[in-house]
């Protein structure tokens, strides 16, 4: 079953309530595309009005809005909040999934939270909107100290896919990577799968790119004839390392996991039982990289 429509003011309502906001004088960035995906899904291509700041393929920046930005009219109602904070741009960390290479724009993947403050402000946002970006973007969650002889697998939930799209388009797509690349997303429907087109036509040209999409409810999508189940049961029955002939062992592999936490927490179980270790700052030789976004 697809999630409900998601209803779009018109301009003139959308706006009409940050007129005499002070905080609309600190967005310094413009939104010049949108795509949805599916109902509560969508992908935002962002300018900024000065130059854009430089940043490393998986990273993350914030995003900002007014309290007094309009929301999209199907969010669940919000609990008042104090003044002082009312006044207050909203702010929230999202990973970029445009290249590194890409100096014009941002890009955004994401998904609707209607109980949340940043989202349903964002959803009701058009092309031609204005929005805030933070100055400069950070994280670790990168391909930065991975050999370049070992492999990839990219294993992710739902808008965890972006900071992929971010290193594959920098990364693999422009520089010719001699290394095995496997993107893993996994998502309830065949509609939620963003970038599938792009992930499709990226695997045909290049052999050593493996794009494996899978859904978890096929009661509500009976034309999906693709792969079913967690990702997680993909890994413990072989058919990920079956799909992408890449094995699937820290010697050969590094693999970084990024969306829902109980998928990552799942997953790097299983990899410690293979023998890989997580990666951190002090830990460089560990093979396991993750990105909670919750």
């Amino acid at each position: 079953m697809k999630r409900d429509r998601i209803v779009i003011l018109p301009v003139e309502e959308r706006q009409g309530s940050m007129a005499t906001d002070p905080i609309v004088k600190e967005l310094n960035a413009i939104i010049t595309r949108r795509w949805d995906v599916a109902p509560g899904l969508a992908i935002f291509r962002v300018e900024t009005d000065d130059d854009l700041f430089e940043f490393t393929a998986g990273q993350f920046c914030v995003l900002g809005l007014p309290p007094s930005a309009p929301r999209v009219p199907n969010a669940e109602p919000e609990t008042p909040k104090e003044d002082d904070r009312m006044r207050r741009m909203i702010r929230r960390a999202y990973s970029i999934a445009s290249s590194s290479r890409a100096r014009e724009y941002l890009e955004f993947y994401v998904t609707l939270v209607a109980s949340g403050e940043f989202t349903p402000r964002l959803f009701a946002l058009r092309e031609g909107d204005r929005i805030w970006v933070g100055p400069k973007a950070t994280g670790l969650f990168t391909l930065e100290g991975v050999p370049r002889e070992k492999a990839v697998y990219l294993l992710s939930t739902g808008t965890g896919l972006a900071p992929y799209m971010s290193m594959l388009r920098a990364e693999f797509a422009h520089q010719g990577s001699k290394r095995g690349v496997v993107i893993a997303n996994g998502a309830r429907y065949s509609w939620d799968l963003g970038y599938r087109a792009e992930l499709e036509a990226i695997a045909r040209v290049n052999p050593l790119f493996t794009y494996i999409p899978s859904i978890t409810r096929p009661q509500g999508d009976t034309t999906w004839a693709g792969v079913l189940g967690y990702i997680q049961d993909q890994i413990v029955d072989g058919r990920l390392e079956r799909a992408s002939g890449v094995p699937l062992v820290p010697a050969q592999a590094h693999v970084f996991l990024c969306g829902n936490p109980a998928m990552i927490e799942t997953v790097t179980t299983l990899l410690k039982e293979r023998g890989f270790a997580e990666w951190s700052k002090r830990t460089p030789e560990g093979q396991i990289h993750t990105e909670k976004y919750w």
